[in-house]
């Protein structure tokens, strides 16, 4: 994906999922299946995820071949998301969306081909780090938004 339609895909989908932390409460507990996470426990992975993706960004601009921590994104759900602040997490994605914008308008082109090495997925360039924003957080709005039509 080129770095324009990067920027206008991170730019619509943050303004999709904004939009969903303004859901009421019982919007929020609807899932898209059994078993699935809620809307409300989606956008704080959401927040979260925006999080790590900025780290692991700002490492490969800045280190060489860092290694790049995966997380167990289900313990994350099942162990602190039920206590977690909605308002905080959608503070959190919107600063951090901002943040991840701002790397991918600034180092998408001349960095796109460092590369770290993640601890589940091996090899990934920047670039790709920077389309899994876009794609991670797209999935998660057809998501949100099945759990709203049932």
């Amino acid at each position: 994906m080129n770095k324009a339609d990067l920027v206008a895909a991170l730019k619509k989908s943050s303004q999709e999922t904004l939009a969903h932390f303004k859901l009421s409460d019982t919007e929020m507990t609807k899932t898209y299946g059994e078993g699935k996470w809620n809307i409300r426990q989606i956008l704080i992975h959401l927040a979260d995820a925006e999080s790590m993706l900025n780290s692991r960004l700002k490492r490969v601009i800045s280190e060489e071949r860092p290694i790049l921590l995966g997380f167990d994104q289900d313990a994350w759900v099942d162990q602190m998301y039920d206590s977690r602040s909605l308002e905080l997490a959608e503070k959190t994605y919107e600063v951090m969306r901002l943040h991840n914008l701002e790397l991918v308008e600034t180092f998408h082109s001349s960095h796109g081909e460092r590369v770290g090495v993640h601890s589940y997925d091996g090899l990934k360039t920047l670039a790709e780090i920077m389309e899994k924003i876009s794609w991670h957080n797209d999935r998660h709005l057809q998501q949100m938004d099945q759990a709203l039509k049932s």
